[in-house]
C-alpha cells in the first residue's frame, strides 16, 4: 500500500499544484474577455478534479485502515496472538482520521470560496474589508495545499508503520504454522 499511496499522493499533489498555477495565472476574472473566462473555466474544472482526487486518496487511506484493523482482529483471534498489534493499528487509524477530515474540509472550503470569488457567481461574495474574494480564495488554497502535504506525509508514515506490523504478524503466524506442522 505504501507504493500505491505514494503514487496517488504525488498525482494528487500535482493536480493541486496545477489547479493552483492555473488560478494564479488568470489575472482579473472580472474581465469579460473570452480568454480570461476560458481560463476561469479551466481553473474551475482542474480545481474540482484535484479536490475530488485528493478526497479519494484520503478515503482510500481510511478504507485501508478499516480493512487492516479488521484483518488484525480476525488473525489475532484465530491464532491467539497478543492484541498489541491490533491496538497499535487502531491507534494509527484514529490518529489519522482527524487530520484527514480537516484536509477534506479545507479542500471543500477552498472550492466553495473559489466559487464565491467568481464574479459570475450568484453568491456575490465581496470579500472581507479591503481583502478581495480572490485573495481570500488564494490564502485558503495555499493553506489547504500546505496542510494537505503535511497530512499526506503523516498518512504515509502511518501506512508504513502499519505495514511493518502486518509483516510482524505474518511472521508470527508463519512460526505458529510451522510449529503445528501446517502448510506455510
Amino acid at each position: 500500500m505504501t507504493r500505491i499511496f505514494l503514487t496517488l499522493t504525488v498525482l494528487s499533489t500535482i493536480l493541486l499544484f496545477v489547479a493552483f498555477w492555473m488560478g494564479s495565472s488568470i489575472g482579473d476574472p472580472r474581465l469579460a474577455d473570452p480568454e480570461v473566462q476560458a481560463s476561469v473555466s479551466r481553473h474551475f474544472l482542474m480545481g474540482m478534479a484535484a479536490l475530488m482526487f485528493s478526497c479519494l486518496v484520503h478515503a482510500l487511506v481510511l478504507t485501508y485502515f478499516m480493512g487492516t484493523v479488521r484483518w488484525m482482529e480476525e488473525t489475532t483471534a484465530a491464532y491467539r496472538l497478543s492484541e498489541h498489534w491490533q491496538q497499535q493499528c487502531r491507534t494509527l487509524k484514529y490518529r489519522t482520521i482527524p487530520p484527514m477530515t480537516v484536509c477534506i474540509l479545507l479542500l471543500i472550503i477552498t472550492g466553495a470560496f473559489g466559487g464565491a470569488a467568481d464574479p459570475a457567481s450568484t453568491v456575490k461574495f465581496g470579500g472581507w474589508g479591503d481583502v478581495s474574494p480572490a485573495t481570500i480564495h488564494l490564502l485558503i488554497a495555499v493553506t489547504t495545499v500546505s496542510i494537505n502535504l503535511l497530512v499526506n506525509l503523516k498518512e504515509y508514515q502511518a501506512i508504513n508503520r502499519n505495514r511493518q506490523m502486518i509483516d510482524e504478524i505474518v511472521e508470527e503466524v508463519r512460526k505458529i504454522r510451522v510449529e503445528r506442522g501446517l502448510p506455510v
